[in-house]
């Protein structure tokens, strides 16, 4: 039997495709054909098609929404697991009193969305999340974070399977959550759910505040283009995007693939750029930054694929 039809058989022929361009599944609106993308509807699912993987000795990726993501011009060789389709569910409690909100919710659950339900129900924490637009389970493995908030703030524990196909529940502190890194990428473990505990706040002031984050990505960031959002790290003691603008680099471009005019930590999809051109930046970027303020700039977006 094909790798193909045994993941019909656990997925269903439905959600199993053959040589679909990435582009059409990634923020940046770049990527070449993946050999297989598959889209589990249950843990359980995508778990079985992790293991006939690593079984059958295939690679494997799993993506949410595509965000902080560059795949190669040629593709990846082997099978994307998208879980943003399906693995989202939510459950919300409220303790007795109504002054804390426990949450549970899929890796797959978009964050934005997430952060917009919570704050509407009058609890507090998790605004700075609702311009975000990956899903829960990518922003746990950056811990991802804007507006002086992030996820280690609001995390209980984590659901995760590690590379052997064992799930476990991993507390907040055994997640080692730092800046855009976790112990999910060092160990390359897969969240499955996500447990959070929320305050109880003023409705109103929560909803202020989340207008006010809302207009300052409108008024901030490019919007408007298609992006895998900030592309560099914020180097130690200073800001990536200031340190790109301060080379005189805003508008660089490298074909379609374009450092963004109205915020430099941005690089930005102006029509049809390629991954190769995008990479090509960054490094003339990453170099020509290092040779002003001698500081190496770090990609933050995730290089994936044959370029």
């Amino acid at each position: 039997m094909t790798l193909v039809e045994e993941l019909n058989n656990i997925m269903g022929q439905e959600n199993v495709c053959e040589k679909e361009l990435m582009k059409n599944h990634t923020t940046f609106r770049i990527g070449g054909p993946a050999d297989i993308l598959a889209c589990p509807e249950t843990d359980s699912s995508l778990i079985e098609g992790i293991r006939l993987c690593q079984s059958r000795k295939v690679p494997f990726y799993i993506i949410g929404n595509g965000s902080n993501l560059l795949v190669g011009d040629r593709g990846f060789r082997g099978v994307i697991f998208k879980i943003c389709k399906n693995l989202n569910a939510v459950t919300m409690e409220e303790s007795d009193a109504g002054e804390k909100l426990y949450v549970k919710a899929g890796a797959g659950c978009m964050l934005a969305k997430l952060a917009k339900e919570v704050s509407a129900a009058g609890y507090t924490g998790f605004e700075f999340a609702t311009g975000i637009p990956g899903t829960l389970g990518g922003a746990v493995a950056m811990n991802a974070g804007a507006y002086g908030g992030e996820m280690k703030q609001i995390i209980r524990s984590a659901r995760i399977v590690d590379p052997s196909g064992d799930i476990r529940e991993l507390a907040l502190d055994a997640l080692e959550l730092g800046y855009r890194k976790s112990r999910i990428q060092t160990e390359q473990l897969i969240v499955l759910s996500v447990s959070m505990e929320f305050q109880k706040g003023d409705v109103q002031a929560i909803l202020r505040k989340v207008d006010e984050l809302s207009q300052q990505r409108k008024e901030k960031q490019p919007l408007e283009y298609p992006s895998a959002g900030s592309t560099f790290k914020r180097p130690e003691g200073y800001f990536a995007g200031k340190l790109i603008q301060d080379a005189g680099l805003k508008g660089y471009r490298v074909g379609d693939a374009m450092v963004s005019d109205k915020h430099s930590g941005f690089v930005v999809n102006m029509g049809e750029a390629t991954a190769e051109q995008v990479r090509q930046l960054m490094r003339d970027v990453d170099e020509k930054v290092y040779e002003q303020f001698h500081v190496h700039l770090e990609p933050e977006v995730r290089c994936i694929g044959e370029f």
